[in-house]
């Protein structure tokens, strides 16, 4: 008997039941319309009132934006492992998507999928979307720079945290592409709660799968992280 009285004692079986379901959620599309959605309307966002004419007269950069936005982390994450940053867009189901998910928010008439997802209990169901996606990125960025590299924490680290900030790391490099040159705001100089999280999240999914400090099945271990990034 444990501390807690037997009423609150969270079953361990419970536990690995919702890791587990978790774990094996198919991200497309629906958890991935909901990144794209709040990544590109955060790119329009950083436009504000210059959103309607930007999107009409530069249409080329803010496609080119958003999809940097959309992908980020795989365009990071493959940057540090050496291997084709172009590949995230040989997925022509995923740019097809992201590209309908664009028209759809800086073209759709009277602004109508931008405003509805302002709407507070779309705009919280679509984050939770994104933040369980976000934590399915983090644990299989590890995961794969673990097949490439199973003797460095560091590189599991880096990428998984990559794939899991890679947005808010790369928005520099969109601003960019805006023509907006911003030097003084990265994630290096401040760290948004997204990164540190994706970063304590990456360290327990790294120790996890590489050491005997962390013992508990690996289900849980995810959840751990979700919780982490939530």
């Amino acid at each position: 008997m444990g501390m807690w009285p037997e009423g609150l004692q969270m079953d361990q079986e419970i536990l690995l039941d919702a890791g587990a379901q978790l774990h094996r959620l198919k991200m497309f599309p629906y958890f991935d319309i909901a990144h794209y959605i709040l990544m590109i309307c955060e790119v329009r966002d950083d436009l504000a009132s210059s959103a309607g004419l930007f999107s009409r007269k530069h249409p080329l950069s803010c496609w080119l934006s958003s999809m940097l936005m959309c992908f980020a982390d795989s365009f990071l994450a493959n940057f540090l492992l050496g291997e084709p940053v172009i590949a995230p867009f040989k997925r022509h189901d995923d740019i097809l998507l992201a590209t309908i998910v664009w028209y759809l928010v800086f073209y759709a008439p009277f602004d109508g999928v931008y405003k509805l997802s302002k709407v507070l209990p779309v705009k919280c169901v679509l984050s939770v979307m994104k933040e369980v996606k976000r934590a399915y990125k983090v644990t299989h960025g590890v995961s794969h720079a673990a097949k490439l590299y199973p003797s460095s924490y560091i590189v599991q680290i880096l990428v998984g945290t990559a794939k899991g900030a890679g947005s808010g790391i790369l928005k520099t490099v969109e601003q960019l592409v805006r023509g907006v040159w911003l030097p003084n705001h990265n994630e290096a100089l401040r760290p948004t709660f997204a990164t540190k999280a994706c970063l304590v999240a990456s360290i327990i999914l790294s120790l996890e799968k590489n050491s005997v400090y962390i013992t508990a099945p690996h289900d849980i271990v995810y959840l751990v992280s979700i919780f982490c990034i939530f």
